[in-house]
């Protein structure tokens, strides 16, 4: 048994030939693959869209392999133990592995031969060509890789619509409550979706497809379709060898993956395990294992796969893990932050069954590794079990579904290897080093074994976000470019640009878009509105402590009329206009500016608003001018770019009309001067504000303010709220007291000096844009028609205001 031959040359097969090598096989590996290029990395496919290499994406090929690139095999000899390619050539074996993976089904509609399938870095270029001519496509299929498809063709610039057969999207690991929530998401971020219908036809014409018709005769405007409504094992060269399959496909095998030919095995979604054939990364580099094993002598089994999956698809986190029924289930549903959770438990209410995450899937994690087991704990808490660092894993606990890695295989390690990072269990281990799903209970099990975890913002940097703030303060950085190049290693991610770029702009006080910050801010920032569920944009002006002319009204109501825009009061006391084309944003812009108006910044993680009651000057109760501080503090710390947003509030007496308690920092008036409180927070888990100092002057409250906010810029995490700051503080209140008032890490004239930097170097966004060219060059529907608005957007009245048309009234 010295010659190996694999046909197929994907991930699977991959990690087959990785695993034989690694097991001491010391014998020839061939490995045979269509595409003109070795393994790559199919799970972040869609990556090669947004600016990831080919060379990035691909697995180095194993020392000693020897490939046969852009070959295919069109026979196998069994007797004379010889597969045959194409050119005529043959190689011969003494054990054939077929990974020859599965096909994208394309229903057989008229037209089909016109559309795209997504599955290949060859198919995705030729999406991206396809896409400079197009401004709408459809993708067709709303699972896992439909929704990924989607994402890619939004991120081409595509107005983009998802048609799914089953009543709601991704059937196969959400149920219809999740279905429902995930839907909302997706809408949020203007692509349209069609659940619960089929494909009638794709209309074609001399220039290329014109729209897909569904079978109730609606016509969806597209350019570009997309089929990504399944797969089909690709079992051709076993039918034609007269190898077994399955009745609807597959190769079928034995739990050690040999087929009925004694000789040849089959791994991966071609082969028919159990009488299933399995679409996921993890099952499928279990059943490489095991035929490596196998091959190499030994005994090991493929008894089924965990299904578990946790994913972000287009920004949404989705989980599920185990089964999607059970006799008794516990249930939450938030439709307004757009959260849902269900567990699903034994009759008996002591076995944790499964259960399904949309919105937050924090719980993951914790929860996944106990399917089949006894309860940890009440399943309400379960459901806000978060990170569940206080739940302890038996060792049997699978904590890694892609790799088959239990808790006590990571234990282990991290005991013997003396692991004391994610990083050294990912290369002993191999778990996380997948999905990643599974890195968050990798550092708790670190915790847990008395091991410090590296506190990393990403793969990129092997620094905490304040030590990266550190960093760019103390070297004088001022770009992504060369804080990555010298303290950093790749390109970067969604996670890091973006923490680097609100560094950036807290320490230079830059605008987000010049040069290459455009390209790292969020979606919000990189057209410095807020994008709404239709794809428009919503304006928000300040309005500095609530107080506004009349005159000054008089313009939002004009502007609002003239663009025909909805109009909303909001919590913070401020005029919110919903309904703007991204290429109406200048514009409008334009117009508030020139009346004495600038950026809210509702679109940013910097201060939104410092809400007021009327105090002193008009309330019989009031005891402080509240409005004057509000307007003071407002202005202040305009534009202040932090971890997460801030809001505050400033009270004129003890009645707290403004609510004070529920703000990042708070004020509320004494006839002494103002008492100070902070860390609060209203949302999905409220807390109240605790008091900092009292009775301090209006001298005294702006200084503990402004080092306040300047420490906890300089020490959160991303994303983190004062809240969550606070309490991660040690030592919390005290602490925080200690350092900002008493000055023990002697920083105080620096953080005070940070501030008065930034009031000085304060510019309005709005301004500072219209008045730029090309930074005015973004703002379009259509990169490749400039001056076409988007027709998919349509409104309908309702009490004599715009609104959305939803997609199924369409």
């Amino acid at each position: 048994m010295n010659r190996i031959v694999v046909v197929g040359y994907g991930p699977t097969a991959h990690r087959l030939v990785e695993t034989l090598y690694e097991r001491g096989f010391d014998g020839r590996v061939t490995v045979i693959g269509e595409e003109p290029r070795p393994a790559y990395d199919r799970v972040a496919l869609t990556s090669y869209l947004s600016g990831i290499s080919v060379e990035d994406l691909t697995y180095p090929v194993p020392p000693g392999t020897v490939t046969r690139l852009g070959g295919r095999v069109t026979g196998i000899d069994r007797e004379a133990r010889t597969v045959t390619l194409a050119d005529g050539s043959a190689e011969p074996y003494d054990v054939l592995v077929l990974a020859t993976g599965s096909a994208p089904f394309v229903p057989p509609v008229p037209g089909a031969e016109h559309a795209y399938v997504y599955r290949t870095i060859d198919d995705l270029d030729a999406i991206r060509m396809a896409a400079k001519d197009a401004t709408e496509g459809v993708v067709v299929g709303g699972g896992l890789l439909g929704l990924e498809a989607a994402d890619a063709l939004r991120g081409l610039g595509l107005k983009t619509h998802i048609v799914e057969m089953s009543p709601w999207l991704m059937p196969r690991q959400v149920d219809e409550g999740g279905g429902s929530v995930l839907k909302g998401h997706i809408e949020a971020l203007g692509l349209s979706v069609h659940a619960g219908a089929g494909v009638q036809e794709i209309v074609a014409g001399e220039r290329g497809v014109t729209g897909l018709r569904k079978p109730d005769g609606t016509l969806l405007d597209a350019q570009i379709v997309v089929f990504s409504a399944g797969i089909r094992p690709r079992d051709e060269l076993a039918r034609t060898s007269g190898l077994d399959v399955g009745e609807r496909g597959g190769i079928t095998v034995d739990a050690g993956m040999r087929t009925s030919d004694p000789a040849i095995y089959a791994i991966g979604e071609c082969a028919l395990a159990g009488g299933m054939v399995y679409g996921l990364v993890g099952p499928c580099f279990t059943m490489a294992e095991v035929a490596a094993d196998r091959i190499l002598g030994g005994a090991a089994t493929f008894d089924g796969a965990d299904l578990s999956t946790k994913l972000k698809l287009l920004g949404v986190e989705v989980a599920q893990f185990g089964a999607m029924d059970g006799a008794l289930d516990v249930t939450y549903m938030d439709p307004v932050a757009g959260v849902y959770k269900r567990l699903f438990i034994s009759d008996d209410a002591k076995t944790l069954l499964g259960g399904i995450c949309v919105g937050d899937a924090s719980p993951y994690s914790a929860l996944r590794p106990f399917v089949g087991k006894p309860l940890p704990a009440a399943p309400s808490d379960l459901l806000f079990s978060g990170s569940g660092a206080e739940l302890d894993l038996p060792d049997d606990a699978q904590v890694c579904s892609c790799n088959n890695v239990s808790a006590g295989t990571v234990r282990t390690a991290i005991a013997d290897k003396a692991l004391t990072d994610v990083p050294g269990i990912k290369a002993c281990t191999r778990a996380g080093t997948t999905c990643g799903s599974c890195v968050p209970m990798l550092k708790q099990l670190l915790e847990k074994s008395g091991v410090e975890v590296s506190k990393a913002l990403c793969e990129h940097f092997t620094y905490s976000r304040a030590e990266l703030y550190d960093i760019v303060k103390v070297r004088g950085i001022t770009t992504f470019s060369e804080l990555i190049s010298a303290h950093g290693e790749g390109r970067g991610c969604d996670i890091c640009k973006p923490a680097v770029a609100s560094i950036l702009a807290s320490l230079h006080n830059g605008h987000v878009l010049d040069g290459e910050r455009a390209a790292l801010q969020d979606t919000n920032d990189a057209f410095l509105a807020n994008i709404q569920k239709n794809g428009t944009y919503s304006v928000v002006p300040r309005i500095p402590g609530g107080e506004i002319t009349p005159d000054k009204l008089i313009v939002i109501g004009e502007v609002a009329r003239d663009f025909g825009l909805y109009t909303k009061i909001t919590g913070g006391q401020r005029i919110d206009l919903f309904g703007a084309r991204v290429e109406q944003l200048p514009q409008i812009w334009r117009r508030l500016v020139d009346a004495g108006f600038e950026s809210g910044h509702a679109y940013g993680k910097a201060l939104r608003t410092v809400k007021s009651c009327v105090g002193s000057a008009w309330c019989r109760y009031g005891v402080q001018d509240s409005v004057g501080l509000a307007i003071d503090l407002e202005l202040r710390y305009r534009g202040l770019r932090a971890p997460h947003k801030l809001k505050s509030a400033v009270s004129g007496c003890a009645r707290e009309c403004a609510e004070a308690r529920s703000k990042d920092f708070g004020i509320i008036a004494t006839e002494q001067g103002w008492n100070l409180y902070v860390g609060g927070n209203g949302g999905f888990k409220p807390r109240h504000a605790d008091l900092l100092a009292a009775d301090l002057s209006t001298e005294e409250l702006i200084r503990t303010i402004d080092r306040f906010v300047m420490f906890y810029i300089r020490t959160a995490d991303r994303l983190q709220r004062t809240a969550a700051w606070l309490e991660s503080l040690d030592g919390g209140l005290d602490y925080l007291r200690q350092v900002i008032i008493d000055d023990s890490l002697g920083i105080c004239a620096e953080l005070d000096a940070q501030m008065e930097y930034h009031v000085a170097t304060y510019v309005d966004e709005w301004q500072t844009t219209i008045d730029d060219p090309e930074k005015l060059g973004r703002f379009v529907s259509f990169v490749n028609a400039p001056g076409v608005p988007d027709p998919s957007i349509v409104f309908e009245t309702e009490r004599d205001q715009i609104k959305p048309v939803e997609v199924a009234a369409r």
